[in-house]
């Protein structure tokens, strides 16, 4: 697959997502070996979302990401471009409310959010540097960043392994759980061209975003980049 294959237009990117949602969670769970609960677990730790805080879940998907802030009590949007995803999250998860919009040009207004998270989209979005600066305008002075994407592990005999397994065991095990498993060949190439995780820093930082640090999990494979808006 060449570069100019993964540079998709946001309508082709959304129709790809619709084509996975119905079985995206089941997927998801499978493909990581069930580290994808973990990796949510450490979003929610991370954001510390509180009781009558506003969070933009962006990126949300099925909404199955949403359900801790919830459960938190913050009062959570969750965003995502596919319709696809929003009529199965819909469907699964009526208590939730959802929104579709755009990483790029989000319909919201500046400062609406204490918080927003996006987990395994920045990715995804065809500029995530204006993605980032979109994040930052509907946070409040002072609000969070919390940006859970797959990265480049820290070891170098396991990082030729994982390459390995993304190329060639990811999407065959797509192709037995997946809906659409056409579309993980696109994941598994995205994954690799992603810059590591000081290069996802200095993209945060150049959109304004303040102490951007990040944490490693499951050796690299994820990493979690936190940030906060300047008061």
């Amino acid at each position: 697959m060449t570069r100019a294959t993964l540079e998709k237009q946001p309508a082709e990117v959304a129709a790809m997502f619709d084509g996975v949602a119905r079985r995206y969670d089941l997927t998801n769970d499978v493909l990581s070996l069930g580290q994808d609960r973990r990796w949510r677990h450490a979003v929610t730790e991370a954001l510390g979302a509180g009781p009558g805080e506003r969070v933009l879940d962006l990126a949300a998907g099925t909404g199955t990401s949403s359900l801790p802030f919830v459960a938190a009590g913050a009062r959570t949007i969750s965003c995502d471009f596919s319709p696809g995803m929003l009529a199965v999250g819909k469907a699964r998860r009526p208590e939730l409310d959802f929104t579709a919009g755009d990483a790029m040009q989000l319909p919201f207004a500046d400062g609406a959010f204490d918080a927003v998270a996006i987990s395994f989209g920045l990715r995804n979005v065809a500029d995530p540097a204006v993605a980032a600066a979109e994040m930052l305008r509907v946070t409040r002075p002072g609000g969070r960043l919390v940006v859970c994407e797959f990265s480049r592990p820290t070891w170098a005999p396991f990082r030729t392994v994982y390459t390995e397994y993304l190329m060639r065991a990811l999407p065959a095990v797509a192709r037995r759980v997946s809906s659409s498993p056409d579309a993980y060949v696109y994941l598994a190439e995205s994954i690799r061209a992603w810059p590591d995780q000081a290069g996802l820093a200095g993209l945060l930082a150049a959109a304004g975003w303040d102490r951007v640090g990040w944490r490693n999990l499951s050796g690299g494979i994820v990493a979690l980049h936190r940030g906060r808006r300047p008061d």
